[in-house]
């Protein structure tokens, strides 16, 4: 039978009842006209049931804890954070930065800033940047997204180990409402069906491999791309490697400049970014073919530096028809609009690279065709992956933790049960119309640049100088990204 909390059950006309207290889950029999008894399990925490479990601390998981954590509507309810790793404490910051960034638009900042954690990231480490410029390998077209007059922040580069001290701290200070078990694998989830049986269970129940098992009102799975939340739900994805590896690592600037621009070069090959860490330090991000990205990795540290400043700055890619289609396009859209375009400005030079700082991953995108499911939402890479030339992973997932927090209150709020379809429902149709989109766009952008055939390079010239043309354009552009 199962366990049962807070229940009176009365039986018609013979005045017994079942009494079953809230931890009880052996139902004894002592008599056959009297009372039914119950005795407690010997274990009081075995299947322990939360309102809230969150499968996956990394910065996505650990941002909706924190979230949930510090909802007023959800005051009291029971939400537990289970991480398969150690316990992530940054007491000092280290003098050297990490490989692994990620750029955090205003919207994923004020997010982490209503939750207490922003606070933080900028005590550690973290650097802004106001203005993005993109520009072609094959031709003269370039495109610059800033701010209006520079005075405000494009979006902030961050560490994802700073994001993730940082919530980890925030979480210590929210213990009375979020529980967090650190080094706790799953290894096995059971899931409840919406018609109930007389063998069915009512929660989602999870197995630790410590042997201990739990269960939960709601799971929500942000346990990264390979997601055992979606496999053991069988929920389809629509995913395919690239033919790209990204490679990593800090640069060290040849001299000291304000470094608030972000810089990305489309080569036939796939994109190099040069996102801003420092005065004198920047985070390499180089999209390339595997053969090429494995050939990085083996050079000596002056060959890669090399490398480097020859994808900002060689124009061997360029032929001289496509370079004169393009300057004739830009003069009449000139004529056209004459204060328009932004100026081309010159990345700054490499020097060097920070110590053991070259890491190589390979690419691909993924998309869950559900984000839900009875009792269970996904969220972050577990629902949707996408090409880092956009910069947008992190943010789309931190897009998730807003959007569901906010259902989840109104759902508290409103009396229900939070694992019901009909606001996780409203969850899965709401950012499947926000992230559907920029995932097809950013699909698009690296197919359409990973070529130098000239009619596609003339296509996306006329585009691109367009575009950079169209100030309302681009601030559309600017804002879809920065939510």
């Amino acid at each position: 039978m199962h366990k049962l909390t807070r229940a009176t059950l009365a039986l018609n006309g013979l005045g017994r009842c079942f009494v079953a207290e809230k931890h009880l889950s052996a139902i004894k029999i002592t008599s056959s006209r009297g009372l039914v008894c119950a005795e407690p399990d010997h274990d009081p925490g075995k299947n322990e049931v939360y309102d809230v479990i969150i499968s996956g601390g990394g910065m996505v998981g650990s941002a909706m804890a924190c979230s949930l954590g510090m909802e007023p509507n959800l005051e009291g309810k029971k939400i537990l954070l289970l991480e398969a790793g150690n316990k992530k404490v940054i007491d000092k910051v280290p003098d050297t930065y990490s490989t692994r960034v990620s750029s955090i638009s205003p919207g994923s900042a004020a997010l982490l800033s209503g939750i207490g954690a922003w606070e933080n990231i900028t005590k550690m480490r973290c650097k802004p940047y106001k203005r993005m410029q993109v520009w072609d390998a094959c031709s003269d077209a370039l495109i610059t997204f800033d701010k209006e007059d520079l005075q405000n922040e494009m979006a902030y580069i961050v560490e994802n180990d700073i994001v993730v001290a940082a919530l980890t701290k925030q979480l210590d200070s929210l213990s009375d409402n979020v529980q967090v078990k650190y080094r706790s694998k799953v290894v096995k989830y059971a899931w409840p069906v919406p018609q109930q049986t007389a063998d069915s269970i009512p929660w989602v129940k999870v197995t630790l491999a410590s042997g201990e098992t739990v269960q939960t009102k709601l799971l929500i799975g942000a346990d990264g791309p390979n997601s055992m939340v979606r496999q053991a739900l069988g929920i389809p994805t629509v995913k395919w490697n690239y033919d790209q590896s990204a490679v990593v690592a800090v640069l060290h600037l040849s001299e000291p400049t304000e470094n608030n621009v972000a810089w990305q070069r489309f080569l036939p090959t796939g994109p190099i970014a040069m996102l801003p860490l420092s005065d004198t330090e920047s985070s390499l991000v180089w999209s390339t073919s595997h053969r090429l990205a494995e050939e990085l990795l083996d050079l000596d540290e002056e060959s890669f530096v090399d490398a480097i400043n020859s994808a900002f700055w060689s124009n061997e890619n360029q032929s001289e028809l496509i370079e004169t289609a393009g300057s004739l396009f830009r003069s009449a859209l000139s004529a056209i609009m004459p204060s328009a375009g932004s100026p081309r400005q010159l990345p700054p030079s490499v020097a060097g690279i920070g110590p053991k700082s070259r890491v190589m991953f390979p690419l691909g995108i993924g998309h869950a065709s559900e984000y839900i499911r009875h009792r269970v939402a996904l969220i972050g890479d577990a629902a949707h992956r996408v090409h880092p030339l956009a910069g947008q992973g992190a943010n789309l997932g931190f897009g998730d933790v807003a959007c569901l927090t906010q259902l989840l209150s109104q759902a508290a709020f409103d009396g229900k049960d939070l694992g019901a379809m009909q606001h996780l429902l409203g969850y899965e149709t709401e950012r499947q119309r926000h992230n559907l989109p920029m995932m097809a766009a950013i699909d698009l952008m690296k197919h359409l640049y990973s070529t130098n055939a000239a009619p596609l390079v003339l296509l996306r010239t006329f585009g691109v100088q367009a575009t950079n043309m169209l100030p309302a354009l681009k601030e559309q552009i600017v804002a879809f990204a920065s939510k």
